[in-house]
């Protein structure tokens, strides 16, 4: 079932950027980036084994956000996708700070849910510090990367729209490699062996691989979906 799961999970994380552009326009994919960052930031707490490795939730949303700066740096340009990097990083912070609040509240003797919070939030400032870390050092690979491989696109071919698919996954491949690699290691050095570390980033790594080949699709049918709204 996790991997069943995980499938529906990549679908609703890439179809709701696309809805949300759809629906909103360029403020839906700002507004889509912190919805993902902080789900993702919650799931990231969780590790599963589906497709025959461990691995750690909150993939497939990361790699949401990634589709979103890369939607943004395509459609808007490059000031645009950093503001939702900005947006990314502002949300995580948001959420950094009100989860340490939550897990040091005193509960009321009629509470229940504070031990499941504390349980759940208790490490959450070291790993949201480690995704903070990863998020905006990726992040900005990925436009700058992004915009690099246009230009070189660009002048190779003569052409300001072709080889979308090129600049989209070779700018977010490396920077989800410096995303899985950071977090991880930022995140549960010291908590799992370094071994079982290894293991775990490189069936992120798979993930994100197979994530990012799949999310240039949702980058055409965004082009395309704005190009007929200018119409």
């Amino acid at each position: 079932m996790n991997e069943l799961f995980l499938i529906i999970t990549l679908l609703v994380s890439f179809g709701g950027t696309i809805l949300f552009l759809k629906v909103f326009g360029k403020g839906g994919l700002f507004a889509w980036i912190g919805i993902a960052t902080v789900f993702a930031n919650i799931e990231v707490t969780i590790v599963v084994h589906a497709f025959g490795m461990d691995q750690t939730l909150g993939n497939t949303l990361f790699a949401a956000t990634f589709l979103a700066t890369d939607i943004l740096s395509e459609l808007y340009g490059k000031k645009e996708a950093n503001k939702g990097v900005l947006a990314g990083i502002l949300t995580s912070l948001t959420f950094i700070l009100l989860s340490f609040l939550w897990v040091h509240y005193i509960p009321a003797q009629s509470d229940w849910a504070s031990e499941f919070v504390h349980g759940l939030f208790s490490n959450t400032p070291r790993m949201l510090l480690s995704s903070l870390i990863a998020y905006v050092v990726s992040e900005f690979i990925d436009v700058t990367l992004y915009h690099a491989c246009w230009k070189l696109t660009e002048k190779k071919t003569g052409s300001h729209t072709k080889m979308l698919w090129f600049r989209n996954n070779f700018s977010t491949l490396i920077s989800q490699l410096v995303n899985i690699v950071l977090f991880n290691f930022g995140a549960f050095l010291g908590i799992y062996s370094f071994k079982e570390l290894l293991a775990i980033t490189a069936s992120c790594y798979v993930i994100y691989v197979a994530t990012s080949l799949l999310d240039t699709p949702f980058v055409y049918i965004a082009r395309k979906i704005v190009k007929k709204d200018q119409e």
